[in-house]
């Protein structure tokens, strides 16, 4: 089920928002059986045999799940969980999946912080209206709902098995990684460049900046949060970058109202390293698409570059990657850009990448504690430091 509702009111206060959430998450019925396929599941213990069936066995005669088994959770900013399948032998006959991988708002903290966000709702409309048109490496659903009456969404893909790896940190990205990265980019933002569809019932999204401005706003505490981590950051970059910390969070500012005047497209919107996977060809794909907003390109790439290399290789090979990427989207019909003008999108943007991981370091009083490894948030933000002393990039807005 995917039901549409107005969009949050930018003004709307997180408080009562959070509590209204709460409460209707206290009155639910969290394991109510779902038996058809307008029902969410509320949480693991409400899926059935028959709801699975409807779900999976469409069109197949005689074929039904006759068991499941919940595996391998892992609760983070969603409830996640491999779910084993058992069929009849039409079913098995068929070929069906022997197993599911769901992602669920089944906690409380989970349903309020991706209700809030509208992240919950945004990655079931990405997976049910935008991943069929898209020719990217990235995980296929099964089946996405939500249900706008509790905030509750629930995603089953297609299980990606043992044989990928997930990235981090550590990863070893080389040139070719790093390229299928910027060609996986390009893919996605070349698809929908400047549609007339963006926004609309056939691709609801909504833009950066209006995502942006309501956050900040249902959220005060967001810029004093991420100004609390850079203070906590003076070891990652030099005494001259520290004292300009009062101009950090205007900066910022600046980079969301640059996607104003700038040419629009779908966007990830949380393009580090842990959010890609290497598929067993060697391809980089990407995956956790909750954050998908329409804005423009260069926030994307930015983050990606700035997060996936080492800083010696961001270095030695960003201005290489800009122009694959470049071309990229020009084969695909996009109108090219000057190398002068991708350059100072790519400094400009570097702000919000910074704000994505300080509000990690120090997350605000309405956010989980541990977002990201602390090993993992430090090394971003010094890459993602680096860059911006490397370029100056608050220079970047002087006209």
């Amino acid at each position: 089920m995917t039901t549409n509702r107005p969009r949050a009111d930018p003004t709307a206060n997180l408080t009562s928002l959070a509590t209204h959430i709460e409460a209707v998450y206290r009155a639910e019925e969290h394991a109510k059986p779902v038996s058809r396929a307008d029902e969410v599941p509320a949480s693991y213990d409400a899926i059935t045999p028959e709801w699975l069936t409807v779900i999976l066995c469409r069109g197949i005669s005689n074929a039904r799940v006759t068991a499941h088994h919940i595996t391998d959770r892992d609760d983070g900013s969603s409830n996640r969980a491999r779910i084993r399948l058992e069929y009849t032998s039409e079913g098995q006959a068929a070929g069906l999946p022997a197993t599911v991988f769901g992602k669920l708002t089944e906690s409380m903290q989970s349903r309020i912080m991706l209700g809030i966000s509208g992240a919950g709702e945004a990655e079931v409309q990405f997976y049910n209206r935008a991943r069929p048109r898209l020719d990217i490496e990235a995980p296929i659903s099964v089946y996405a709902g939500y249900d706008p009456a509790n905030y509750n969404s629930f995603i089953l893909l297609h299980d990606l098995g043992r044989d990928i790896h997930i990235c981090d940190d550590l990863t070893d990205m080389t040139w070719d990684r790093a390229v299928s990265q910027v060609e996986t980019l390009a893919r996605l933002h070349s698809r929908f460049f400047e549609s007339r569809e963006l926004g609309s019932q056939k691709l609801p999204f909504r833009t950066w900046y209006d995502w942006w401005t309501s956050y900040m706003t249902a959220s005060p505490q967001f810029a004093i949060s991420c100004d609390r981590a850079f203070g906590r950051c003076e070891d990652l970059m030099s005494p001259q970058l520290f004292r300009r910390r009062q101009e950090i969070w205007p900066a910022t500012n600046k980079s969301v109202a640059r996607h104003l005047q700038l040419p629009k497209s779908l966007t990830h919107g949380d393009v580090h390293l842990r959010n890609w996977y290497l598929t067993p060809s060697g391809q980089m794909a990407l995956t956790d698409w909750q954050s998908a907003t329409i804005g423009h390109w260069s926030r994307d790439y930015t983050y990606a570059i700035t997060t996936a290399l080492t800083i010696e290789n961001r270095r030695k090979w960003e201005q290489e990657l800009l122009r694959v990427y470049l071309d990229k989207m020009a084969e695909r019909g996009v109108p090219r850009v000057s190398p002068e003008e991708a350059w100072l999108n790519y400094r400009q943007q570097l702000f919000t990448v910074l704000a994505f991981w300080t509000i990690t370091m120090c997350p605000s009083p309405d956010m989980p504690a541990d977002l990201q490894p602390p090993r993992t948030t430090r090394e971003f933000l010094r890459r993602i430091v680096a860059a911006i002393e490397d370029h100056d990039a608050l220079k970047s807005f002087d006209s």
